[in-house]
This record gives structure tokens, sequence and C-alpha cells, in this order.
């Protein structure tokens, strides 16, 4: 759609004052809950494109990966070298692969139990809980003692968890929720394989 040169500057200053407007009117700052959810694309990788910002400021990044910790992933080889970031893995592959709840859910208490310790520690300005919401959803862990401990966070932690199907108590605790939704996959509609730098 054209516009002329007399409207759009009329909607490009109505756009500057309410961006101002917004921006007059956000005074508080504090760290946030942050749920990457949903069945497309993109949740753990938004969640590193954070942990890139924390890190570019000289910030304390704390990452623990559930479910993946049996894959070879790029992003913990990158981040787990930076001098400020403490990237844990957990996990023996995906759930279909290990078909041992018992297992999955021990190594899923190993993983919490480091995730806590960042938490709780006082030291990170970032965790990042890479899958959590997929151990949530099997019940590998109790819902209400991961609502405990994030909501009680220090107040300048941010947590971010990624994972599809985040519990809806997750959700109404989270300030920030993202859901991510296919549109096309190139997997689904065209076979590609999973591929490096884009997958993993």
């Amino acid at each position: 759609m054209k516009t002329d040169p007399e409207s759009h500057a009329r909607m490009t200053q109505r756009r500057r004052e309410g961006h101002e407007k917004k921006q007059a009117q956000a005074n508080v700052e504090k760290g946030l809950l942050i749920v990457n959810t949903g069945t497309g694309k993109g949740k753990s990788t938004a969640a590193f494109g954070m942990a890139v910002r924390v890190l570019g400021h000289g910030m304390k990044l704390g990452v623990v990966q559930f479910i993946k910790g049996a894959l070879h992933t790029s992003e913990r080889d990158f981040l787990g070298a930076q001098a400020n970031c403490d990237f844990v893995t957990m996990g023996d592959g995906y759930t279909w692969n290990t078909q041992d709840r018992e297992a999955d859910m021990a190594t899923a208490r190993k993983g919490w139990n480091e995730a806590r310790r960042m938490i709780e520690s006082g030291e990170y300005q970032m965790v990042i809980l890479d899958e959590l919401n997929t151990v949530l959803k099997y019940e590998y862990l109790p819902l209400e003692e991961v609502l405990a401990v994030v909501n009680a966070r220090p107040e300048m932690l941010h947590v971010v968890i990624t994972g599809r199907h985040a519990p809806d108590a997750l959700i109404d605790a989270a300030d920030l929720v993202t859901e991510m939704r296919i549109v096309k996959h190139p997997y689904r509609e065209q076979h590609v394989k999973a591929q490096r730098g884009v997958e993993f």
C-alpha cells in the first residue's frame, strides 16, 4: 500500500509518540521468568540468542540442558568455552530412546539439583533451563517444586525455560511467554534431515 509523504509523516509521528509514551511508562527493572514453548522450531535457539547478549554484557550465565545430554550440540561447545558461562548437560537422549522412566527421573533430578544450585547461588544474571518443559510434561520432576524455586529466585535473575508443552501453572507464573508455531518445516514437508548450524 502506497501512502503520500504527508500521510506517512503523520503515521510515523504517531508511532514515535506511542513508542516514547510506552518507554516513559517502563520504569521497572527486575529478573524475568521467560518461557519459550510451542511445537515450532526456535525455542532453544531464542534462549541461546539471549545467552549471547548476557555474555556480551560481561554477565554470568548458567545453562542446564535437559534431555539432550547424549546429543552433540554446537551451542554447548561454544557457550561452554566462554569464561562467564557454566554449561551443564544432563540426559541420555530423547525419552523414546531411553525407554527407562526411573533412569530418566534420576537424570532429571541431577539436572534439577544443578539448576537449583545456580538459581539460588546469586552468582548468575541468567540461567537457561533448556527442555525443562519436556521434563515437566513427563512428570520427571514435581512442578510445584520447580515453581517454588523459580518464584523465589534472586530479584535480578532472569530464568529462561524452553521446551514444548509448558504447564499452565508455569505460563501463569511467567513474565514473558512465547509460543513457537509451525508454519512450514523442511523435515516434515521435504524430508530434510537435521543440519549443522540450523538444528545443531
